[in-house]
């Protein structure tokens, strides 16, 4: 006979639909860390490192914006009868992830903060509508940390 205590670990994540697993929400704050920690380290490296330091931190921050263009893609393809629509906005993060990377560094860290933002806006609507609101604290949380790291460097060079 089962009770609560011989139950898997990650059983109790299955059983609440309010939020993501686990391992999902592990997996997202793990993610935060190379935001935070470059861009702190922006503001205290040489001069002469910080050209690396900064093309790392808009690298990583781009590859997270164009992720969740993907993310879209996979809601998309999952649709039952998906319009173009979504399709269109799937490609407008990787898009800007690329221009912001190619940007000068102050204003590609600006400009990948902002694409953060707003794929959050956008990801209110949609996260709803393909019924995983539940999710959307956990974007909240990631996607604040994320814009302000990226505002932060910029601001740093």
């Amino acid at each position: 006979m089962n009770t609560p205590s011989s139950l898997p670990p990650s059983l109790p994540d299955v059983l609440q639909p309010d939020e993501p697993p686990l391992w999902a929400r592990r997996m997202g704050y793990g993610g935060l860390i190379p935001f935070v920690v470059l861009s702190l380290l922006v503001w205290v490296v040489w001069p002469d490192v910080q050209p690396e330091v900064t093309l790392a931190f808009a690298a990583y921050a781009a590859t997270i914006v164009a992720f969740l263009g993907g993310v879209h893609w996979g809601l998309a393809m999952r649709a039952d009868a998906p319009g173009p629509r979504a399709f269109r906005w799937a490609v407008v993060p990787p898009l800007l992830a690329w221009v912001g990377i190619v940007m000068p560094p102050h204003a590609g860290l600006a400009l990948l903060g902002t694409a953060l933002v707003v794929c959050y806006l956008v990801d209110r609507r949609l996260y709803v509508a393909c019924g995983q609101a539940h999710w959307l604290t956990l974007r909240f949380r990631l996607s604040a940390v994320a814009a302000f790291s990226c505002f932060l460097g910029a601001a740093g060079i």
